[in-house]
């Protein structure tokens, strides 16, 4: 397991400190849980609920183009 040391200014460390004794943990385990969620990959759950959700107030593809005209011919290279 490595060990990693960090400097905090008084406010800072008193934040930590609260934070970590309201949840119930030590203050390594609280950083070392702070890194994990920052550092993970995934979205959260709110953003996968917001799938779809504009559905039905936003236009089609086809309702958007609807006055633009007809593209030209790309040129080859």
């Amino acid at each position: 397991m490595g060990q990693v040391t960090i400097y905090l200014d008084p406010d800072t460390e008193a934040k930590m400190r609260a934070a970590a004794k309201s949840m119930g943990m030590s203050r390594s385990t609280w950083v070392a849980k702070l890194i994990q969620e920052k550092t993970a990959n995934l979205w959260p759950d709110f953003v996968y609920e917001l799938a779809g959700a504009w559905r039905d107030d936003m236009p089609s593809a086809e309702e958007i183009r609807e006055g633009m005209g007809q593209d030209v011919p790309r040129e080859l290279f």
